[in-house]
């Protein structure tokens, strides 16, 4: 039995946002403080992650604990009402979640994923989790970079041998 009444219920959850959320804006905003630039929830990005940081090919999900199924085996026994939608839409989402980290990894894309409670807990643990990536991968952008000039240089001297 639910301990809200129907109407109070309905409220609730309607006052549940999609994106934008005081967790992920709190993440965002201690990352804009730190001098990173991201894109928001960008549709062009399969699964529409919560920050990307396109150039990098890095992808941040914001996931809440009840939405996307945090310690689901335990805690779906709690569900007293409408069961079977909850359990459906859940496991959805997870499923979801993982066709989204594995298309993008395919794809090259790095994805970090936090739970909602993580980030209220220990913000700036997550942040230096999100700063370690992004260093890694400007280090690997640079490598690529580099080796591509030298490769460059390599075949404009076989020409220039050839010719």
């Amino acid at each position: 039995m639910d301990k809200l009444s129907k109407e109070q219920r309905r409220k609730n959850m309607q006052a549940i946002k999609a994106t934008g959320s005081k967790i992920e804006t709190a993440l965002a905003k201690m990352l804009f403080a730190r001098g990173h630039r991201y894109r928001k929830n960008d549709k062009t990005v399969f699964g529409k992650p919560d920050l990307t940081f396109k150039k990098l090919k890095f992808a941040i999900f914001v996931d809440g604990e009840f939405w996307h199924g945090k310690d689901w085996e335990n805690r779906k026994s709690n569900l007293k009402s409408n069961q079977e939608f909850w359990y459906n839409k859940i496991e959805r989402n997870i499923n979801r979640d993982k066709e989204v980290n594995r298309k993008l990894s395919e794809n090259g894309w790095i994805t970090l994923r936090f739970w909602g409670n993580d980030i209220k807990k220990d913000l700036l643990n997550c942040v230096l989790q999100i700063e370690n990536v992004i260093n890694n991968a400007k280090m690997n952008l640079k490598e690529k970079i580099s080796l591509e000039e030298i490769k460059g240089k390599q075949a404009d001297n076989l020409y220039k041998l050839v010719t």
